[in-house]
Protein backbone atom coordinates (compact mmCIF):
# COMPACT_ATOMS: atom_id res chain seq x y z
CA UNK A 1 0.00 0.00 0.00
CA UNK A 2 2.88 2.24 0.53
CA UNK A 3 3.98 1.99 -2.92
CA UNK A 4 0.80 3.40 -3.97
CA UNK A 5 -0.14 5.55 -1.34
CA UNK A 6 0.69 8.63 -3.30
CA UNK A 7 -1.09 7.75 -6.09
CA UNK A 8 -4.22 7.11 -4.00
CA UNK A 9 -4.37 10.70 -2.68
CA UNK A 10 -3.74 12.05 -5.54
CA UNK A 11 -6.50 10.36 -7.61
CA UNK A 12 -9.09 10.33 -4.74
CA UNK A 13 -10.82 13.85 -5.32
CA UNK A 14 -10.98 12.78 -9.34
CA UNK A 15 -12.70 9.49 -8.05
CA UNK A 16 -14.85 11.72 -6.22
CA UNK A 17 -15.20 14.06 -9.27
CA UNK A 18 -16.34 10.92 -11.47
CA UNK A 19 -18.84 10.07 -9.42
CA UNK A 20 -20.83 13.60 -9.42
CA UNK A 21 -20.26 13.38 -13.00
CA UNK A 22 -21.94 10.06 -13.31
CA UNK A 23 -24.21 9.24 -10.70
CA UNK A 24 -25.30 12.69 -9.64
CA UNK A 25 -28.55 13.94 -11.23
CA UNK A 26 -30.60 16.88 -11.08
CA UNK A 27 -30.31 20.39 -10.39
CA UNK A 28 -32.51 20.59 -7.23
CA UNK A 29 -31.54 21.71 -4.05
CA UNK A 30 -31.04 18.11 -2.90
CA UNK A 31 -28.91 17.40 -5.76
CA UNK A 32 -26.40 20.68 -4.50
CA UNK A 33 -26.46 19.52 -1.00
CA UNK A 34 -25.48 16.02 -2.34
CA UNK A 35 -22.70 17.37 -3.93
CA UNK A 36 -21.50 19.64 -1.22
CA UNK A 37 -21.46 16.93 1.12
CA UNK A 38 -19.45 14.62 -1.21
CA UNK A 39 -17.16 16.74 -2.45
CA UNK A 40 -16.13 17.83 1.04
CA UNK A 41 -16.65 13.86 2.67
CA UNK A 42 -13.62 12.80 -0.09
CA UNK A 43 -11.31 16.19 -0.06
CA UNK A 44 -11.40 15.14 4.29
CA UNK A 45 -10.72 11.43 3.52
CA UNK A 46 -7.63 13.07 1.14
CA UNK A 47 -6.19 14.72 3.92
CA UNK A 48 -6.76 11.79 6.67
CA UNK A 49 -5.18 9.57 4.10
CA UNK A 50 -1.98 11.97 3.67
CA UNK A 51 -1.47 12.47 7.53
CA UNK A 52 -0.31 8.97 7.11
CA UNK A 53 2.62 9.96 4.48
CA UNK A 54 3.37 12.85 7.25
CA UNK A 55 3.72 10.49 10.18
CA UNK A 56 5.45 7.75 8.31
CA UNK A 57 7.71 10.25 6.66
CA UNK A 58 11.48 10.42 7.75
CA UNK A 59 12.79 13.88 7.61
CA UNK A 60 16.62 12.82 7.75
CA UNK A 61 16.33 10.74 4.28
CA UNK A 62 16.49 12.93 1.94
CA UNK A 63 15.89 11.17 -0.89
CA UNK A 64 12.50 10.59 -2.64
CA UNK A 65 9.84 8.42 -0.24
CA UNK A 66 6.63 6.83 -1.33
CA UNK A 67 7.90 6.09 -4.81
CA UNK A 68 5.22 5.21 -7.19
CA UNK A 69 6.17 4.25 -10.71
CA UNK A 70 5.31 2.61 -13.59
CA UNK A 71 5.94 2.94 -17.50
CA UNK A 72 2.97 4.27 -19.87
CA UNK A 73 2.42 4.01 -23.47
CA UNK A 74 5.26 5.13 -25.57
CA UNK A 75 7.96 4.86 -22.82
CA UNK A 76 6.67 7.78 -20.66
CA UNK A 77 7.36 7.31 -17.23
CA UNK A 78 5.08 7.87 -14.15
CA UNK A 79 7.00 8.38 -11.02
CA UNK A 80 5.51 10.00 -8.23
CA UNK A 81 7.54 10.78 -4.79
CA UNK A 82 8.10 13.19 -2.02
CA UNK A 83 10.79 14.69 -0.25
CA UNK A 84 11.11 16.91 3.11
CA UNK A 85 10.35 19.96 0.84
CA UNK A 86 7.67 18.62 -1.18
CA UNK A 87 6.10 16.34 1.42
CA UNK A 88 4.78 20.62 3.51
CA UNK A 89 3.23 21.44 -0.14
CA UNK A 90 1.33 18.02 -0.56
CA UNK A 91 0.14 17.98 3.04
CA UNK A 92 -0.69 22.08 2.36
CA UNK A 93 -3.21 20.99 -0.56
CA UNK A 94 -4.84 18.87 1.45
CA UNK A 95 -5.23 20.55 4.51
CA UNK A 96 -6.44 23.14 2.92
CA UNK A 97 -8.81 21.91 0.20
CA UNK A 98 -11.69 20.52 2.82
CA UNK A 99 -12.06 24.07 4.27
CA UNK A 100 -12.56 25.54 0.98
CA UNK A 101 -14.81 22.90 0.04
CA UNK A 102 -17.16 24.31 3.38
CA UNK A 103 -17.01 28.10 2.23
CA UNK A 104 -18.62 27.27 -0.76
CA UNK A 105 -21.27 25.78 1.32
CA UNK A 106 -23.31 29.20 -0.01
CA UNK A 107 -22.78 28.48 -3.72
CA UNK A 108 -26.31 27.93 -5.37
CA UNK A 109 -24.91 27.79 -9.07
CA UNK A 110 -24.37 25.23 -10.72
CA UNK A 111 -23.24 22.92 -7.56
CA UNK A 112 -22.04 20.07 -9.07
CA UNK A 113 -20.01 21.37 -11.61
CA UNK A 114 -18.36 24.34 -9.49
CA UNK A 115 -17.34 21.00 -7.10
CA UNK A 116 -16.22 18.58 -10.11
CA UNK A 117 -14.51 21.86 -10.63
CA UNK A 118 -11.99 21.88 -7.37
CA UNK A 119 -11.67 18.15 -6.83
CA UNK A 120 -9.92 17.88 -10.34
CA UNK A 121 -7.97 20.82 -9.42
CA UNK A 122 -6.52 19.26 -5.98
CA UNK A 123 -5.63 16.46 -8.23
CA UNK A 124 -3.48 18.50 -10.81
CA UNK A 125 -2.07 20.50 -7.44
CA UNK A 126 -1.14 17.78 -5.81
CA UNK A 127 0.41 15.96 -8.98
CA UNK A 128 2.33 18.98 -9.19
CA UNK A 129 4.00 18.64 -6.03
CA UNK A 130 4.18 14.63 -6.56
CA UNK A 131 5.70 14.38 -10.01
CA UNK A 132 9.61 13.17 -10.48
CA UNK A 133 9.19 12.98 -14.24
CA UNK A 134 9.38 16.21 -16.78
CA UNK A 135 6.82 15.01 -18.52
CA UNK A 136 4.12 14.26 -15.89
CA UNK A 137 5.10 17.44 -14.22
CA UNK A 138 4.10 19.69 -17.27
CA UNK A 139 0.78 17.66 -17.67
CA UNK A 140 -0.18 18.72 -14.04
CA UNK A 141 1.05 21.84 -14.13
CA UNK A 142 -0.12 23.11 -17.16
CA UNK A 143 -3.26 21.25 -16.81
CA UNK A 144 -4.31 23.13 -13.76
CA UNK A 145 -5.02 25.98 -15.46
CA UNK A 146 -8.28 24.83 -17.03
CA UNK A 147 -10.55 23.67 -13.60
CA UNK A 148 -8.86 27.77 -12.25
CA UNK A 149 -9.95 28.83 -15.67
CA UNK A 150 -13.53 27.61 -15.85
CA UNK A 151 -13.99 28.50 -11.87
CA UNK A 152 -13.12 32.34 -12.61
CA UNK A 153 -14.71 32.67 -15.64
CA UNK A 154 -18.38 30.95 -15.03
CA UNK A 155 -18.35 31.14 -11.07
CA UNK A 156 -16.42 35.04 -11.04
CA UNK A 157 -17.88 38.29 -10.83
CA UNK A 158 -18.76 40.42 -13.26
CA UNK A 159 -15.55 41.28 -15.27
CA UNK A 160 -14.78 36.85 -15.16
CA UNK A 161 -14.34 36.33 -18.39
CA UNK A 162 -11.17 39.17 -18.95
CA UNK A 163 -10.25 37.84 -15.57
CA UNK A 164 -10.19 34.38 -16.58
CA UNK A 165 -8.51 34.67 -20.22
CA UNK A 166 -5.94 36.80 -18.98
CA UNK A 167 -4.97 34.49 -16.00
CA UNK A 168 -4.84 31.41 -18.68
CA UNK A 169 -2.80 33.70 -21.65
CA UNK A 170 -0.21 34.69 -19.01
CA UNK A 171 0.12 31.70 -17.08
CA UNK A 172 0.34 29.27 -19.84
CA UNK A 173 2.54 31.19 -22.19
CA UNK A 174 4.73 31.55 -19.85
CA UNK A 175 5.04 27.50 -20.06
CA UNK A 176 5.93 27.08 -23.26
CA UNK A 177 9.48 28.11 -23.37
CA UNK A 178 9.73 26.15 -20.03
CA UNK A 179 8.34 22.85 -22.85
CA UNK A 180 11.05 23.83 -25.02
CA UNK A 181 13.86 23.91 -22.83
CA UNK A 182 12.14 20.26 -21.37
CA UNK A 183 12.78 18.90 -24.57
CA UNK A 184 16.60 20.37 -24.80
CA UNK A 185 16.86 18.56 -21.42
CA UNK A 186 15.77 15.09 -23.03
CA UNK A 187 17.20 15.36 -26.12
CA UNK A 188 21.17 15.31 -23.70
CA UNK A 189 19.93 13.18 -20.91
CA UNK A 190 18.06 10.77 -22.67
CA UNK A 191 15.60 10.48 -20.09
CA UNK A 192 12.69 12.97 -18.10
CA UNK A 193 13.33 11.60 -14.82
CA UNK A 194 13.69 14.17 -12.32
CA UNK A 195 14.42 12.81 -8.92
CA UNK A 196 16.49 9.18 -7.55
CA UNK A 197 17.14 8.11 -11.15
CA UNK A 198 20.54 6.46 -12.56
CA UNK A 199 20.39 9.25 -15.20
CA UNK A 200 20.99 13.07 -13.87
CA UNK A 201 19.50 15.62 -15.86
CA UNK A 202 22.00 18.04 -14.32
CA UNK A 203 22.99 20.15 -16.92
CA UNK A 204 26.60 21.05 -16.19
CA UNK A 205 27.74 20.29 -19.71
CA UNK A 206 26.35 23.32 -21.13
CA UNK A 207 27.86 25.92 -18.56
CA UNK A 208 31.45 25.14 -19.89
CA UNK A 209 31.61 27.80 -22.33
CA UNK A 210 29.75 31.17 -22.92
CA UNK A 211 26.86 30.85 -25.51
CA UNK A 212 26.08 33.60 -28.02
CA UNK A 213 22.52 34.59 -28.67
CA UNK A 214 21.61 37.27 -31.21
CA UNK A 215 25.18 38.93 -30.93
CA UNK A 216 25.23 38.50 -27.09
CA UNK A 217 27.51 36.80 -25.10
CA UNK A 218 25.22 34.39 -22.38
CA UNK A 219 27.16 33.49 -19.27
CA UNK A 220 26.95 29.92 -18.31
CA UNK A 221 25.96 28.99 -21.75
CA UNK A 222 23.42 27.05 -22.48
CA UNK A 223 22.38 26.09 -18.95
CA UNK A 224 21.64 30.05 -18.32
CA UNK A 225 19.09 29.88 -21.70
CA UNK A 226 17.42 26.88 -20.32
CA UNK A 227 17.31 28.55 -16.33
CA UNK A 228 16.15 31.55 -18.37
CA UNK A 229 12.69 29.60 -19.45
CA UNK A 230 11.91 27.78 -16.83
CA UNK A 231 12.15 31.11 -14.80
CA UNK A 232 9.36 32.35 -17.29
CA UNK A 233 7.07 29.72 -16.52
CA UNK A 234 7.72 29.85 -12.83
CA UNK A 235 8.05 33.85 -12.20
CA UNK A 236 4.51 34.33 -13.69
CA UNK A 237 2.91 31.69 -11.45
CA UNK A 238 4.13 33.11 -8.42
CA UNK A 239 3.74 35.96 -9.36
CA UNK A 240 7.25 38.11 -9.60
CA UNK A 241 6.95 41.60 -10.55
CA UNK A 242 6.46 42.72 -13.50
CA UNK A 243 4.49 39.78 -14.75
CA UNK A 244 2.11 40.45 -11.58
CA UNK A 245 -0.94 41.91 -13.31
CA UNK A 246 -2.77 39.13 -13.71
CA UNK A 247 -3.13 37.91 -10.30
CA UNK A 248 -5.17 41.36 -8.91
CA UNK A 249 -7.57 40.99 -11.60
CA UNK A 250 -7.83 37.09 -10.81
CA UNK A 251 -8.51 37.51 -7.47
CA UNK A 252 -11.08 40.32 -7.59
CA UNK A 253 -13.25 38.32 -10.20
CA UNK A 254 -12.84 34.89 -8.76
CA UNK A 255 -15.18 33.53 -5.96
CA UNK A 256 -14.30 33.66 -2.48
CA UNK A 257 -12.96 29.75 -2.64
CA UNK A 258 -11.28 30.41 -5.95
CA UNK A 259 -8.98 33.39 -4.14
CA UNK A 260 -7.89 30.70 -1.30
CA UNK A 261 -6.78 27.96 -3.53
CA UNK A 262 -5.56 30.70 -5.92
CA UNK A 263 -3.38 32.37 -2.84
CA UNK A 264 -2.91 29.43 -0.58
CA UNK A 265 -1.91 26.85 -3.43
CA UNK A 266 -1.60 28.00 -7.04
CA UNK A 267 0.89 30.66 -6.22
CA UNK A 268 3.26 28.19 -4.50
CA UNK A 269 4.24 26.29 -7.29
CA UNK A 270 6.25 28.46 -8.75
CA UNK A 271 8.80 28.66 -5.86
CA UNK A 272 8.24 25.00 -5.76
CA UNK A 273 9.50 24.82 -9.55
CA UNK A 274 13.03 27.15 -8.59
CA UNK A 275 13.47 24.94 -5.56
CA UNK A 276 12.67 21.71 -7.46
CA UNK A 277 14.43 22.86 -10.85
CA UNK A 278 16.28 25.63 -11.00
CA UNK A 279 18.80 25.44 -8.33
CA UNK A 280 19.70 21.53 -8.64
CA UNK A 281 19.61 21.63 -12.23
CA UNK A 282 20.22 25.18 -13.24
CA UNK A 283 23.04 26.40 -10.98
CA UNK A 284 25.37 28.08 -12.90
CA UNK A 285 22.31 29.53 -14.81
CA UNK A 286 21.11 30.27 -11.10
CA UNK A 287 24.23 31.81 -9.88
CA UNK A 288 24.38 34.67 -12.79
CA UNK A 289 21.09 35.35 -12.30
CA UNK A 290 20.31 35.78 -8.77
CA UNK A 291 21.62 39.09 -8.39
CA UNK A 292 18.90 40.32 -11.03
CA UNK A 293 16.12 38.40 -9.16
CA UNK A 294 17.33 39.61 -5.69
CA UNK A 295 16.79 43.22 -6.64
CA UNK A 296 13.34 42.43 -8.57
CA UNK A 297 12.01 40.48 -5.73
CA UNK A 298 13.20 43.79 -3.66
CA UNK A 299 11.53 46.23 -5.87
CA UNK A 300 8.16 43.53 -5.92
CA UNK A 301 7.67 43.72 -2.22
CA UNK A 302 8.04 47.65 -1.95
CA UNK A 303 6.18 48.24 -5.21
CA UNK A 304 3.15 46.00 -4.70
CA UNK A 305 2.89 47.31 -1.09
CA UNK A 306 3.00 51.20 -2.09
CA UNK A 307 0.21 49.93 -4.73
CA UNK A 308 -1.73 47.87 -2.15
CA UNK A 309 -2.10 51.42 0.03
CA UNK A 310 -4.02 53.40 -2.82
CA UNK A 311 -7.06 50.33 -3.00
CA UNK A 312 -10.59 50.66 -3.10
CA UNK A 313 -11.00 46.87 -3.45
CA UNK A 314 -10.35 44.89 -0.05
CA UNK A 315 -9.74 41.72 -2.52
CA UNK A 316 -7.08 43.34 -4.53
CA UNK A 317 -5.48 44.89 -1.94
CA UNK A 318 -4.62 41.66 -0.26
CA UNK A 319 -4.17 40.58 -4.44
CA UNK A 320 -1.15 42.80 -4.17
CA UNK A 321 -0.19 41.84 -0.34
CA UNK A 322 0.64 38.36 -1.74
CA UNK A 323 2.99 39.44 -4.76
CA UNK A 324 5.08 41.09 -1.97
CA UNK A 325 5.15 38.21 0.48
CA UNK A 326 5.96 36.09 -2.48
CA UNK A 327 8.80 38.82 -3.14
CA UNK A 328 10.29 37.56 -0.18
CA UNK A 329 10.35 33.56 -0.60
CA UNK A 330 12.43 34.74 -3.92
CA UNK A 331 14.65 36.69 -2.33
CA UNK A 332 15.09 33.49 -0.06
CA UNK A 333 15.78 31.06 -2.78
CA UNK A 334 18.10 32.85 -4.34
CA UNK A 335 20.16 33.64 -1.54
CA UNK A 336 21.40 29.92 -1.77
CA UNK A 337 22.04 29.08 1.91
CA UNK A 338 20.10 27.39 4.64
CA UNK A 339 18.41 30.21 6.45
CA UNK A 340 17.76 31.86 3.07
CA UNK A 341 15.58 28.27 1.91
CA UNK A 342 14.10 27.52 5.44
CA UNK A 343 12.73 31.19 4.86
CA UNK A 344 11.36 30.66 2.03
CA UNK A 345 9.75 27.57 2.41
CA UNK A 346 8.20 28.32 5.85
CA UNK A 347 7.03 31.46 4.25
CA UNK A 348 4.98 29.80 1.56
CA UNK A 349 3.75 27.37 3.96
CA UNK A 350 2.38 30.41 6.49
CA UNK A 351 1.23 32.69 3.39
CA UNK A 352 -0.74 29.69 2.61
CA UNK A 353 -2.53 29.96 5.81
CA UNK A 354 -2.83 33.73 6.20
CA UNK A 355 -3.42 34.84 2.80
CA UNK A 356 -6.48 32.21 2.49
CA UNK A 357 -7.69 33.49 6.06
CA UNK A 358 -7.66 37.27 4.82
CA UNK A 359 -9.57 36.29 1.25
CA UNK A 360 -12.22 34.39 3.85
CA UNK A 361 -12.58 37.10 5.83
CA UNK A 362 -13.71 39.65 2.94
CA UNK A 363 -15.78 36.64 1.85
CA UNK A 364 -17.92 37.11 5.00
CA UNK A 365 -18.73 40.32 4.50
CA UNK A 366 -19.03 40.12 0.79
CA UNK A 367 -21.66 37.20 1.53
CA UNK A 368 -23.57 39.64 3.46
CA UNK A 369 -23.14 42.95 1.47
CA UNK A 370 -22.22 42.13 -2.04
CA UNK A 371 -19.77 43.89 -1.89
CA UNK A 372 -15.88 44.50 -1.54
CA UNK A 373 -15.41 48.36 -1.51
CA UNK A 374 -13.79 49.16 1.43
CA UNK A 375 -15.71 52.41 2.11
CA UNK A 376 -18.65 50.27 2.09
CA UNK A 377 -17.80 49.27 5.50
CA UNK A 378 -16.72 50.80 9.06
CA UNK A 379 -17.20 49.85 12.36
CA UNK A 380 -18.29 46.37 12.04
CA UNK A 381 -16.32 45.73 15.07
CA UNK A 382 -19.90 46.70 17.00
CA UNK A 383 -22.43 44.11 15.30
CA UNK A 384 -19.59 41.52 14.64
CA UNK A 385 -16.91 41.70 17.25
CA UNK A 386 -16.22 37.88 16.59
CA UNK A 387 -15.15 38.40 12.92
CA UNK A 388 -13.24 41.88 14.40
CA UNK A 389 -10.92 39.53 16.26
CA UNK A 390 -10.54 36.68 13.61
CA UNK A 391 -9.66 39.67 10.78
CA UNK A 392 -7.38 41.48 13.42
CA UNK A 393 -5.45 38.18 14.25
CA UNK A 394 -4.71 37.60 10.66
CA UNK A 395 -4.18 41.15 10.18
CA UNK A 396 -1.41 40.68 12.63
CA UNK A 397 -0.05 37.68 11.32
CA UNK A 398 0.42 39.28 7.48
CA UNK A 399 1.84 42.29 8.69
CA UNK A 400 4.53 39.46 10.60
CA UNK A 401 3.68 39.95 14.29
CA UNK A 402 6.34 37.78 16.41
CA UNK A 403 4.31 34.79 17.76
CA UNK A 404 2.44 34.19 14.49
CA UNK A 405 3.79 32.43 11.46
CA UNK A 406 4.69 35.54 9.41
CA UNK A 407 7.09 36.64 11.58
CA UNK A 408 9.43 33.57 10.77
CA UNK A 409 9.25 32.84 7.28
CA UNK A 410 10.25 37.09 7.25
CA UNK A 411 12.93 36.96 9.82
CA UNK A 412 14.79 34.55 8.04
CA UNK A 413 14.72 35.63 5.19
CA UNK A 414 15.93 39.11 6.02
CA UNK A 415 18.88 37.47 7.98
CA UNK A 416 19.61 35.73 4.72
CA UNK A 417 19.79 38.21 2.19
CA UNK A 418 22.10 40.42 4.73
CA UNK A 419 24.22 38.07 4.19
CA UNK A 420 24.41 38.36 0.22
CA UNK A 421 23.18 41.56 -0.19
CA UNK A 422 23.04 44.47 2.15
CA UNK A 423 21.37 47.05 -0.15
CA UNK A 424 18.36 44.34 -1.12
CA UNK A 425 18.10 43.61 2.47
CA UNK A 426 17.24 47.42 3.21
CA UNK A 427 15.10 47.75 0.24
CA UNK A 428 13.45 45.21 1.01
CA UNK A 429 13.10 45.82 4.75
CA UNK A 430 11.24 48.59 4.00
CA UNK A 431 8.65 46.66 2.90
CA UNK A 432 7.71 45.48 6.14
CA UNK A 433 6.79 48.63 7.31
CA UNK A 434 4.39 49.25 4.33
CA UNK A 435 2.89 46.29 5.00
CA UNK A 436 1.73 47.39 8.29
CA UNK A 437 0.29 50.26 6.95
CA UNK A 438 -1.87 48.78 4.08
CA UNK A 439 -3.29 46.03 6.86
CA UNK A 440 -3.80 48.28 9.53
CA UNK A 441 -5.11 50.74 7.64
CA UNK A 442 -7.81 48.11 5.73
CA UNK A 443 -8.44 46.77 9.10
CA UNK A 444 -9.31 50.76 10.45
CA UNK A 445 -11.32 51.80 7.61
CA UNK A 446 -13.49 48.34 7.70
CA UNK A 447 -13.82 47.26 11.42
CA UNK A 448 -13.18 50.08 13.81
CA UNK A 449 -14.98 53.32 14.56
CA UNK A 450 -18.41 54.05 14.79
CA UNK A 451 -21.10 52.10 13.18
CA UNK A 452 -22.69 55.14 10.38
CA UNK A 453 -23.95 53.20 7.39
CA UNK A 454 -27.57 52.47 7.93
CA UNK A 455 -26.74 49.02 5.35
CA UNK A 456 -23.98 47.86 7.70
CA UNK A 457 -26.55 47.98 11.50
CA UNK A 458 -28.23 44.80 10.93
CA UNK A 459 -25.38 42.52 9.38
CA UNK A 460 -24.81 39.34 11.52
CA UNK A 461 -21.81 38.18 13.00
CA UNK A 462 -19.81 34.75 11.89
CA UNK A 463 -22.24 31.36 11.63
CA UNK A 464 -21.07 28.27 13.16
CA UNK A 465 -19.90 26.99 10.04
CA UNK A 466 -17.63 30.22 9.19
CA UNK A 467 -16.03 29.80 12.62
CA UNK A 468 -15.16 26.22 12.45
CA UNK A 469 -13.59 26.84 8.89
CA UNK A 470 -11.55 29.64 10.46
CA UNK A 471 -10.68 27.52 13.56
CA UNK A 472 -8.10 25.27 11.70
CA UNK A 473 -6.14 28.31 10.05
CA UNK A 474 -5.97 30.20 13.56
CA UNK A 475 -4.53 26.78 15.34
CA UNK A 476 -1.61 26.51 12.68
CA UNK A 477 -0.78 30.22 12.16
CA UNK A 478 -0.44 30.08 15.92
CA UNK A 479 1.30 27.15 16.02
CA UNK A 480 4.29 27.67 13.59
CA UNK A 481 4.48 30.72 14.97
CA UNK A 482 5.35 29.48 18.47
CA UNK A 483 6.88 26.24 17.38
CA UNK A 484 8.22 26.64 13.69
CA UNK A 485 10.73 23.28 14.32
CA UNK A 486 7.69 21.76 12.85
CA UNK A 487 8.39 22.79 9.49
CA UNK A 488 12.02 23.60 9.89
CA UNK A 489 12.82 19.84 11.43
CA UNK A 490 10.93 18.68 8.10
CA UNK A 491 12.69 20.71 5.79
CA UNK A 492 15.93 20.72 6.89
CA UNK A 493 17.76 17.94 5.83
CA UNK A 494 16.57 18.16 2.24
CA UNK A 495 17.29 21.63 2.37
CA UNK A 496 20.99 21.32 3.38
CA UNK A 497 21.01 18.52 0.76
CA UNK A 498 20.18 20.66 -1.83
CA UNK A 499 22.32 23.59 -1.01
CA UNK A 500 25.18 21.20 -1.06
CA UNK A 501 24.25 19.96 -4.20
CA UNK A 502 24.20 23.34 -5.86
CA UNK A 503 27.34 24.01 -3.94
CA UNK A 504 29.30 20.76 -5.30
CA UNK A 505 27.67 21.57 -9.24
CA UNK A 506 28.93 25.07 -8.67
CA UNK A 507 32.23 23.81 -8.17
CA UNK A 508 32.61 21.59 -10.75
CA UNK A 509 30.93 24.02 -13.39
CA UNK A 510 33.73 26.66 -12.87
CA UNK A 511 36.72 23.96 -12.17
CA UNK A 512 35.37 22.82 -15.83
CA UNK A 513 35.61 26.78 -17.56
CA UNK A 514 38.94 27.14 -15.99
CA UNK A 515 40.16 23.94 -17.77
CA UNK A 516 38.46 24.85 -20.57
CA UNK A 517 40.28 28.26 -20.20
CA UNK A 518 43.53 26.95 -20.05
Amino acid sequence: MDHHLLSIITFMPSFAALILAVFLRGDDAAAARNAKWLALISTSVTFLISLFILFDFDPADTGFQFVDEATWIMGLQYRMGVDGISILFVMLTTFMMPLVIAASWNVDTRVKEYMIAFLLLETLMLGVFMALDLVLFYLFFEAGLIPMFLIIGIWGGANRIYASFKFFLYTFLGSVLMLVAMVAMYADAGTTCIGGCEVSLLTNTFASETFTVAGISVVGGMQTLMFLAFFASFAVKMPMWPVHTWLPDAHVQAPTAGSVVLAAILLKMGGYGFLRFSLPMFPVGSDVIAPWVLWMSAIAIVYTSLVALVQQDMKKLIAYSSVAHMGFVTMGIFTFNQQGLDGAIFQMVSHGFISAALFLCVGVIYDRMHTREIDAYGGLVNRMPAYALVFMFFTMANVGLPGTSGFVGEFLTLMAIFQVNTWVAAVATTGVIFSAAYALWLYRRVVMGDLIKESLKTITDMSGRERWIFAPLVVMTLLLGIYPALVLDIIGPSVTALVASYDTALEAAGAAVQMASE
